[in-house]
């Protein structure tokens, strides 16, 4: 299994606006093949950086989501509300 986490640092005004897309797109993206888990996690002390983790069954799992028309357009519509370029792990467990 892998487990994804991503950083993104939004614009501050874009907070709640992300917050709001990502609840619209949740159950779609939860349902792409290998996708096991999806949560959306906030920083307690920086204004403005979410994170999300997620868990996939497979690298190739997670690598068909990233290639998809589902993650493209949601990509396209949330990359202006970023401040800074978004930063991803891709993780397995150890041990």
């Amino acid at each position: 299994m892998i487990v994804r986490i991503v950083k993104l640092t939004l614009k501050t005004d874009y907070m709640d606006a992300f917050i709001r897309h990502f609840e619209t797109v949740r159950d779609s993206i939860h349902a792409s093949r290998g996708c096991r888990y999806l949560e959306l996690l906030q920083e307690t002390n920086l204004s403005g950086v979410l994170f999300t983790l997620s868990h996939w069954e497979s690298e190739a799992d997670l690598r068909g989501y990233l290639e998809s028309e589902l993650f493209l357009s949601i990509w396209k519509q949330v990359k202006p509300m970023f401040a800074a370029k978004a930063e991803a792990w891709s993780l397995n467990h150890a041990g």
